[in-house]
């Protein structure tokens, strides 16, 4: 009867591709004798499932173009194909004991050996579509039970076309070994589900894997089929991620005989990475490790995908020099309660329906039946009594494989149970309707089916995602010498994409064994840098060749291959090694500094000598010299010098907020204040000698008040440029971080440099008048004319500021502060040691000198 009854739309491309599949496979079947299109098994029931996995190895003869083609020959029964078989057959019959997963149902089986060629895949599909017997595509044209989906197959490419033919009816397939990412597409698979994680989760853990002992330099060797190639380009992509690089990555040929192996060989040998990731199936790459053997090729750490990093095959001792210290990852082991037990109770004489488990037991017992075609060529072989026991021969098998296709079965079986529990009213069809577990179609099980959620006997619990995908659980196994001297696989860790705690790989590093024991293996292109150091891209190389280069001058880095280096706070400055920061040594003209008690042992000095001036003026009082050029005048000035001598100490020590917001601003008035009287003196002199010649205007301007109102006057301008600052841009405390690399200056800033140099100008400015008046006034005819030493003192006092100022830009940190303080000292020296030093010589050691006579000239 007619199938399309009720099936969804098919895309045209779907329709073209599966039209020409259906083509080749009628072809095919036309072509081959009935004995090779009956190479299944079967055993009926209410419901069949359908198993459609390689059990025999392919044999492709030299191809004859004079009759018809029978180039394939299915011949070499493959221990792990077979065990598989068995694992579909234990898991049906498990099924059917129990009596409340499916009550009152037993399920059959139709298994299609598809001889893992693409032929024999698309043969079993159609065969199966059309009820078991003939290709009769779109119709089944044989009473038979209902097939409850397709398990299979154990490849990716052969799945892939069994999904594109089966996704037109919506026919659920569940695949145990299929693994490319490509089948999670919904819009070209959208009835394919698997029981093994898409290669997509795999890749992204084997980069982790890769990325968490160090490894940054690898070799990459990947099968040229849907596998591989899809493997390789998500690893590459997930490796680039973790920052390492591949130094190569090369195909494993398997259209060619020796699978390209010298190539790849030569490729290995030539690269310095030491550690190779390999994507491929344990019959390609034993080739590949043949090569190896016979170019004496050791010292590599192997990094196997699930294709093969649980391979008997590849167990053999000969590979043990190569292979051992591998890790990889492997389909996590779950347990199979009673499979051993059923393994070890096979006998072809109790189980007629398996036709495969005569030529098994041949291979497995070098025996031959006494009825079979090749008991003749093989006399010397001995005679299979069927009696021969399994036990000893199955020990230590790994279940892996067989635990997946046991999964998929069983999702079947948890799909056909939610139709039977599903009550009228309240189904997921049209106006809550339910299928007929009698009569299903099978989109009506595949909604069943996508949505089952169980738990596994060993309490693995079992779901599909939007995708099809099942929870990414993968084992991590480690290859290493057992106790017997054979390659035994232990499993080190697991990967869980799902994990709860977010830790997705889990590794017990102390329980791997490596080719150099216990020591992780090195790959790298390029020596770690050290911490201090920063790796430098090499332009034209991969990323991970790079050299290392010192961090720049206040960075650091304080791990190893550190991709930048990072800034010390500000406080702090890096080590000579450059790998931590430490606290920055702060500069500031201290007391405990040489220079710094130097200034204030001579700022002390310094200020006591106006004081003792002062004095000596005080006791000599009433005599000529003191009394000649103003004596309430000299004292003032005398205090203003003792004024500057003092203001130099608020430079020296910590520059607290308070010192540094008056000292430059106490500095600029008393400095005023000294410069104001200098020059109140030296108008007093002029005005005093030009107001003697007759008819003169400046006898009214010879009082006490003038000078003192110059000295207000000038004063007042330099207050309110003072405070004119403090109010605008006052001084205050600063770190400075950039004048000295690694030292933290401890300063004043002065808020505004305008202000401080106005202030600095008009000092000058008053010391230029007074120099000027000064000097013009030298020539005055007087014994003691003072003018003649202010002129000297304004000299050495502009002389000393005029240099201060290139002085005071070039110094840096504290030594700006000290040319200051020494350009304070020094230019109040001038003024005490040319205008006073010379009175306090005649008062003090020429008294004959200190007379009226003598200032006027008469002696």
């Amino acid at each position: 009867m007619p199938r399309g009854h009720g099936i969804p739309p098919v895309p045209l491309s779907a329709v073209l591709f599966c039209t020409l599949a259906v083509t080749v496979a009628s072809k095919i079947s036309c072509n081959l004798p009935s004995e090779d299109i009956g190479s299944y098994i079967s055993r009926p029931g209410d419901i069949i499932v359908g198993g459609i996995i390689p059990v025999h190895f392919n044999i492709y003869n030299k191809a004859n173009f004079t009759s018809q083609p029978r180039e394939l020959q299915c011949r070499t029964v493959v221990d792990e194909y077979y065990l598989t078989l068995q694992a579909l057959i234990f898991t049906v019959e498990r099924i059917n004991a129990d009596p409340e997963l499916l009550p009152n149902i037993t399920l059959g089986f139709h298994i299609y050996d598809t001889c893992r060629t693409l032929q024999r895949a698309a043969q079993g599909t159609l065969l199966m579509l059309s009820g078991g017997k003939d290709i009769t595509p779109n119709y089944q044209c044989h009473t038979v039970a209902p097939y409850a989906g397709v398990i299979g197959d154990s490849t990716s490419r052969r799945s892939i076309l069994m999904a594109q033919i089966l996704g037109l009816y919506r026919y659920p397939q569940v695949s145990y070994y299929a693994t490319s990412p490509i089948l999670s597409d919904r819009n070209q698979f959208p009835s394919f589900l698997r029981t093994i994680p898409s290669d997509e989760f795999q890749m992204k853990g084997l980069a982790q894997l890769v990325s968490y002992f160090g490894w940054s330099w690898l070799g990459i060797l990947a099968t040229d089929d849907e596998y591989g190639q899809f493997g390789l380009q998500i690893i590459k992509q997930e490796i680039a991620k973790t920052g390492a690089c591949v130094a190569f990555a090369e195909y494993i040929l398997t259209s060619k005989p020796d699978r390209n192996a010298p190539h790849l060989i030569q490729v290995i040998q030539m690269s310095t990475a030491r550690v190779v990731v390999v994507i491929s199936t344990s019959t390609d790459f034993a080739i590949v490790l043949e090569e190896m053997l016979k170019q004496n090729v050791t010292g590599y750490t192997w990094i196997g995908s699930e294709g093969w990093s649980t391979s008997d095959l590849l167990s053999n001792k000969r590979f043990q020099g190569i292979l051992t210290g591998t890790a990889g990852f492997a389909i996590h082991q779950r347990q199979m309660p009673q499979f051993p037990q059923h393994l070890s109770s096979l006998s072809p004489l109790n189980d007629p329906y398996d036709t495969f488990m005569r030529e098994y037991w041949e291979q497995t017992f070098s025996c031959r039946w006494p009825d079979s075609d090749t008991s003749a060529a093989n006399g010397s072989l001995k005679a299979c009594t069927g009696n021969e026991n399994l036990a000893s021969l199955i020990a230590g098998i790994d279940y892996r494989t067989g635990h997946t296709l046991y999964v998929a079965v069983y999702a079947i079986a948890w799909g056909l149970h939610s139709m039977i529990n599903c009550s009228p009213g309240y189904g997921p069809f049209h106006a809550g309707s339910c299928a007929n577990i009698s009569s299903f179609y099978p989109w009506q099980l595949l909604h069943y089916v996508r949505n089952v959620n169980f738990m596994t006997s060993d309490g693995a619990r079992v779901f599909f995602d939007e995708k099809g995908n099942p929870p990414a659980i993968y084992d991590i196994v480690n290859w290493r010498l057992s106790a017997k001297g054979s390659l035994e696989k232990v499993t080190v860790g697991s990967y869980d994409s799902s994990s709860p705690d977010g830790k997705t790989l889990k590794l017990n590093v102390s329980n791997i064994k490596w080719i150099t024991q216990t020591q992780v293996p090195v790959s790298y292109c390029s020596p770690a840098c050290p911490s201090g150091f920063r790796k430098l891209i090499v332009p034209g190389k991969p990323p991970c060749c790079y050299e290392c280069a010192r961090c720049p001058q206040g960075q650091i880095s304080n791990q190893t291959d550190a991709a930048e280096c990072h800034p010390c706070s500000w406080d702090t400055w890096p080590n000579l090694q450059q790998d931590r920061c430490l606290p920055r040594p702060t500069e500031f003209l201290t007391y405990t500094e040489p220079l710094g008690y130097s200034l204030a042992a001579i700022t002390s000095f310094s200020t006591l000598t106006p004081i003792t001036i002062l004095g000596v003026f005080i006791y000599y009082r009433k005599t000529p010299i003191v009394r000649a050029n103003n004596y309430s005048l000299s004292c003032l000035l005398l205090l203003s010098l003792f004024l500057c001598f003092l203001c130099s100490l608020g430079f020296i020590g910590y520059p607290q907020p308070e010192k540094c917001l008056l000292r430059q601003v106490a500095f600029g008035m008393v400095f005023a204040l000294c410069i104001s009287c200098v020059l109140a003196k030296t108008i007093t002199v002029v005005i005093a000698f030009n107001a003697t010649k007759p008819g003169s205007r400046l006898r009214k301007w010879t009082g006490a008040k003038v000078p003192y109102c110059v000295i207000v006057f000038c004063a007042l301008i330099q207050l309110f440029l003072c405070v004119m600052w403090l109010i605008l841009s006052p001084p205050f405390h600063e770190y400075d971080t950039d004048t000295k690399p690694g030292v933290l200056i401890v300063n004043c800033n002065e808020g505004s440099t305008t202000a401080f140099w106005c202030m600095l100008g008009y000092l000058g400015l008053l010391a230029s008048i007074s120099f000027i008046v000064a000097f013009l006034a030298r020539r005055l005819p007087d014994s003691f004319n003072e003018a003649k030493l202010i002129t000297f003192s304004m000299l050495a006092f502009l002389s000393v500021w005029v240099s201060f100022i290139p002085a005071y830009l070039s110094a840096r940190g504290m030594y700006t502060v000290a040319m200051e303080v020494f350009a304070i000292l020094s230019s109040s020296w001038a003024v005490v040691g040319c205008i006073f030093v010379p009175k306090c010589f005649i008062v003090l050691f020429r008294p004959n000198l200190n007379s009226r006579e003598h200032l006027l000239g008469k002696k």
